[in-house]
């Protein structure tokens, strides 16, 4: 069984600046995590001028600018790009980044060269796209917040014609072809997997349904994990035990920092401690067969109830409840032969408390 990739998401939580980002690739480092995350767009390939904020982005940040301007202060240049990815490879940490547009995954794939390209929720109808990463023969983390079941099949659906076949789908219907093909079914499990997600900043527990997960799996055949916005860390822990084979998590160096992100991110010593408890419930799940572990075995002789004389035995007495207890003891006739020894007649003489051993 494959460890649980864990995903620092910095987002956006770098405020624009480079240093601070840099701080945050310390900071997952230090915590232990797989990869680190941020975000790649172009500002006007992304959003209209005059588009609202979201309600969670308003709460953060307020209603005075527009969700363009307030991207447009978190966009990364190409060069911010080339210093961030130079400095996870001197960190060894694997870098990643969420593609919004066209532009920003042609730079991803063709200018650096990532093998894996994560796409948010927003991106699960932007057809494009998916096609054009699929195309690319690139890996795909797709999130999937705000989707059903019909609109994850749809992307994968168009993935599926992407690693297939050049050029452009004339139809939904030339993508579904794809997909139900055997070869499509063993790229897609190759190289795809799924996040399930509850698009909130933070999700509240009772809407964050992990059993989805087990849903996705089972609807289709494909890797599921999960990406997590609620508070603290026990959503995430429980999904790894419920399967996960992926966990995302937005992180920041500070809850206080302004930004939309910050509030609802774990801070430094939160996300070592979500690496940490992670760590310890992919040991905790085990291999799934019930079988004494090699702590148990040492245990098993004293503690398991053996067959004890309760009152002095006579040979050639008959064995009874009367005469027999069950008590710990390191040897003798287990206690799930109690019935056996039932109007059994006894071998030898017992005092009371010794251990029958016939």
């Amino acid at each position: 069984m494959q460890p649980v990739k864990i995903i620092a998401e910095a987002g956006v939580n770098h405020n624009g600046s480079i240093d601070l980002a840099k701080q945050l690739i310390d900071v997952a480092v230090d915590a232990g995590v797989d990869v680190i995350k941020f975000q790649t767009y172009k500002t006007d390939n992304l959003v209209v001028k005059n588009a609202p904020k979201a309600l969670y982005q308003q709460q953060a940040t307020g209603q005075a600018e527009s969700q363009y301007d307030m991207l447009q202060k978190y966009e990364l240049s190409v060069d911010n790009h080339r210093e961030l990815i130079n400095y996870c490879q001197q960190k060894n940490i694997e870098f990643l980044s969420s593609a919004f547009d066209l532009e920003s995954l042609g730079l991803l794939v063709n200018e650096f060269g990532l093998e894996t390209i994560k796409f948010g929720s927003g991106e699960i109808t932007n057809a494009p796209l998916l096609l054009q990463a699929a195309q690319w023969h690139r890996k795909v983390i797709l999130s999937t917040g705000m989707s059903t079941l019909s609109d994850i099949e749809n992307a994968l659906a168009v993935l599926a014609f992407g690693f297939l076949h050049d050029g452009f789908p004339k139809s939904l219907d030339d993508c579904y072809r794809a997909y139900f093909s055997k070869e499509a079914r063993e790229l897609l499990i190759k190289n795809v997997i799924l996040l399930h997600c509850t698009t909130e900043y933070p999700a509240s527990f009772d809407e964050v349904n992990l059993n989805a997960i087990d849903t996705m799996k089972q609807a289709f055949g494909l890797p599921v994990g999960f990406s997590d916005h609620t508070i603290g860390i026990a959503a995430p822990i429980a999904a790894v035990a419920k399967g996960a084979t992926v966990i995302e998590k937005h992180f920041t160096l500070d809850k206080n920092l302004a930004g939309p992100d910050h509030k609802a991110s774990l801070g430094p010593e939160e996300l070592t401690e979500m690496v940490k408890s992670i760590r310890q419930i992919e040991k905790s799940l085990g291999d799934g067969l019930k079988l004494p572990s090699k702590s148990e075995l040492q245990n098993k002789d004293v503690i398991m109830k053996r067959l004890v004389a309760a009152d002095d035995i006579k040979k050639g007495e008959f064995f009874s409840k009367d005469n027999l207890a069950l008590k710990r003891a390191a040897q003798g006739v287990s206690g799930i032969d109690y019935w056996r020894w039932m109007d059994k007649k006894s071998s030898r003489d017992y005092r009371q408390g010794e251990v029958v051993i016939e």
